[in-house]
């Protein structure tokens, strides 16, 4: 079975989250034995970031700072979409908060809505979403 990065790698969608997993040094930790779910934003949803933002990020002066971002959307934990519920709290591998909103048969992190759901791999599973979550320290958007 593949691992979840092969999973996303081979999603089209997710081109723009790999390629900051890449430039982050996250790949290690993602490819480790897990279980871990990934929230993975949409190509779309980087592009909602103000102009040139995420090209700042992946330059490597920057590679802490978008550690701490994508690290933001990963739990250590394999959570299908079936198992969230209103109200839910998720830590993140970074130590941060992530708040769930269940209604109508959608699944919000922090806001931002899952799309495809269930990707598993061997060592978790990957939901791709419209939003890129933010930790506290923000970062423009348009």
């Amino acid at each position: 079975m593949s691992t979840i990065l092969e999973i996303a790698n081979a999603n089209k969608s997710l081109t723009s989250m790999m390629k900051g997993v890449k430039a982050s040094g996250l790949e290690e930790t993602l490819n480790g034995i897990g279980p871990f779910t990934i929230f993975a934003p949409v190509n779309l949803a980087f592009s909602k970031l103000a102009p040139g933002v995420f090209d700042d990020l992946v330059k490597p002066a920057n590679k802490e700072k978008l550690s701490g971002i994508l690290s933001f959307h990963v739990i250590a934990a394999k959570k299908l979409k079936d198992n969230f519920s209103n109200g839910q709290k998720l830590m993140t591998i970074n130590g941060r908060e992530l708040s769930v909103t269940v209604k109508d048969d959608e699944v919000l992190i922090n806001g931002a809505k899952l799309l495809a759901c269930n990707m598993q791999g061997s060592n978790g599973v990957v939901h791709s979403m419209d939003a890129v979550n933010m930790p506290t320290e923000q970062i423009p958007v348009s």
